[in-house]
């Protein structure tokens, strides 16, 4: 069985996560937190970064999320996440790599160093800036999602595509650090509401990181 090395928290092990639930792939989570550095960790992959996917029987491992999801992608045909023509595939990659950079580079890694890194490494308080910060950046990242949802079903067109997984793994993540504000954003309320009833995400919102409470409302499918 493949294992699959990550942390309740990791925005891009949740986006592995739910297109291995969209698919139907068993896996086994392992725990691994990447800010300790363990050697057996940096032998699989030198950059310390999760999520790793290991087949040991096979001797495959697989590195980056990204790399992961195409793998599945070619490799099982049920639900397929990157599909249509070369042009929407373009539309969904383009995607992909804009929350995977922007929405996390804007708002879920600042939220994750201030919230959980902050707290479990160094024993800080966040910086309230930092924060702020963060949650303004989301509202113009909100006001993207309501503008594609206004020209669109889903993120990237017609159908539900590896766009919207990846969309929803950083904003989960952002919405248990408590950087979300959904109030003038129904259409990307509306979407997400729609993501997180999906049974892919029924065991990323039950867990918990240690000692970092999310939102009432984060399981919540009302909002």
């Amino acid at each position: 069985m493949w294992q699959l090395l990550q942390f309740p928290l990791c925005p891009f092990s949740r986006k592995v996560r739910l297109l291995l639930g969209e698919k139907g792939i068993a896996y086994e989570p392992v725990r691994e937190s990447p800010w300790q550095r363990r050697d057996e960790f940096l032998d699989l992959n030198p950059t310390g970064q999760t999520p790793v996917m290991i087949d040991a029987e096979r001797h495959v491992t697989l590195i980056d999320s990204t790399v992961i999801c195409e793998f599945f992608e070619e490799t099982v045909t049920k639900n397929a996440l990157l599909n249509g023509s070369a042009v929407d595939r373009a539309e969904i990659r383009r995607l992909v790599v804009w929350f995977d950079n922007n929405f996390y580079s804007d708002i879920t890694a600042p939220l994750l160093h201030e919230r959980m890194i902050k707290r479990i490494v160094y024993r800080q308080p966040p910086d309230a800036k930092v924060l702020r910060d963060a949650m303004k950046a989301a509202v113009g990242h909100l006001d993207y999602i309501d503008y594609l949802l206004d020209h669109r079903t889903w993120l990237a067109g017609a159908t539900m595509s590896l766009a919207d997984i990846t969309a929803a793994a950083q904003i989960s993540v952002a919405d248990y650090l408590g950087g979300i504000d959904w109030k003038s954003h129904e259409l990307a309320k509306r979407w997400y509401i729609g993501m997180k009833s999906r049974p892919s995400f029924r065991q990323l919102l039950a867990e918990r990181m240690e000692g970092i409470t999310p939102p009432a409302d984060y399981e919540k499918l009302d909002l």
